[in-house]
């Protein structure tokens, strides 16, 4: 296995945890309804867990009105499950297989808890980037022990995916921060 390549693939599969907390806090409303809010939710269906558009149509009708259009008429209580459990606090309204979903004024409590679930999609990302992290150091552990690369070299390459993680780590509290100002600001 080539070093370089190593470094590469552990800043990959980084930047792709912090692409799926960028997922996860664009899902939370700042006031405007958007389809990309229901993203995070899943629906039991056909016996597994398949994204919400996967069985619906999202779309918005209005700025502060959702509307979920049901594919298969036996799915709509699913899907009406799966957004009424959902961390979101949304209470669709059922008419036919086409949930109408209206989003209400955010008020400072409704807020904080936004905020709330951005920290938790936060530490979610940061605990996938220290796997990543400490899958390379195994990696460079294992290599050392193989006599593959000398300990200098490891060293040398460990301090590179130290960094490399911290780098990481910072860009994902720089997002949640303009997350959370977003959200407060609203």
């Amino acid at each position: 296995m080539s070093k370089g390549a190593d470094l590469n693939e552990l800043k990959r599969r980084m930047e792709g945890a912090v692409n799926a907390f960028k997922s996860d806090v664009a899902s939370l409303r700042t006031g405007r309804a958007s389809a990309n809010l229901l993203d995070p939710i899943t629906v039991d269906a056909y016996g597994s867990r398949v994204p919400l558009n996967q069985v619906a149509n999202i779309s918005v009708p209005e700025p502060r009105m959702l509307s979920v259009s049901v594919w298969d008429r036996s799915m709509t209580a699913a899907v009406e499950r799966a957004i009424r459990e959902s961390h979101l606090g949304l209470n669709p309204i059922t008419e036919g297989s086409t949930l109408r979903i209206p989003l209400p004024e955010l008020n400072e409590e409704r807020r904080k808890s936004l905020v709330k679930v951005a920290h938790e999609y936060s530490e979610k990302a940061k605990v996938a980037i220290r796997h990543v992290r400490r899958d390379g150091m195994d990696t460079l552990k294992k290599s050392e022990k193989d006599g593959d690369i000398g300990q200098d070299e490891s060293r040398s390459l460990s301090e590179k995916v130290q960094k490399m993680t911290d780098d990481t780590i910072t860009e994902v509290d720089r997002l949640l921060a303009e997350k959370e100002k977003e959200i407060m600001q609203v």
